[in-house]
């Protein structure tokens, strides 16, 4: 069984949202190391052939809206379908998320607050107050964390991160990788179960 896997994520991800619990409890059940490496999908998908939401034709926009709405009722996982802050800077909640995980706490647990933040009580995750508050309620010292998040090797560490997430052939979130192996997509849970299986 793998002992660790990379978690690339965008906090503004809806997809990652939908597979956010899941995925904890499959860390939880194989107690496997999560790496957890937010990065900008913006740039990713510009170095990989992605086209942001916004820039979509509207087929493509109404479309996704109805996967969403599929997979929530499939899942149970209620979600809101268009958030006032969306879309957003990701760069804060990133920051945050890379600063906790610094700090030696526990960003998987975070990162659940702030993609439950946008998707489902449409919150703004790019506010430093916002994000403060969602720290408190993830049981860490939003005011202190977010001091840390806000130093410029924090930056530096985002920018890195998505470096190497399109390095790693990243182009997508959430994106599991384990011994190099890629699983793209909260709909590829089933195949990641059984490869930390093996």
């Amino acid at each position: 069984m793998p002992r660790s896997l990379q978690y690339w994520i965008s906090t503004a991800s809806p997809w990652t949202w939908l597979g956010s619990a899941r995925f904890a409890e499959l860390v939880r059940q194989t107690a496997v190391a999560v790496d957890v490496l937010p990065m900008d999908l913006s740039t990713v998908f510009s170095a990989t052939g992605g086209t942001p939401f916004p820039q979509r034709s509207r087929a493509r926009q109404t479309y996704r809206q109805l996967e969403l709405a599929r997979w929530s009722r499939r899942l149970g996982v209620p979600i809101t379908l268009e958030p006032r802050h969306y879309p957003v800077d990701r760069g804060p909640s990133s920051r945050l998320l890379i600063a906790a995980a610094a700090a030696g706490h526990d960003a998987l647990s975070l990162s659940h607050y702030l993609l439950r933040a946008i998707w489902l009580d449409d919150q703004n995750i790019a506010d430093w107050a916002t994000l403060a508050q969602l720290a408190d309620q993830a049981g860490l010292d939003g005011t202190s964390l977010v001091r840390r998040a806000q130093a410029p090797e924090v930056q530096a560490q985002f920018l890195d991160n998505t470096a190497r997430a399109i390095d790693a052939q990243v182009f997508g979130s959430p994106t599991f990788i384990v011994d190099g192996e890629r699983f793209w997509g909260q709909d590829r849970l089933d195949f990641l179960a059984e490869r930390l299986a093996a």
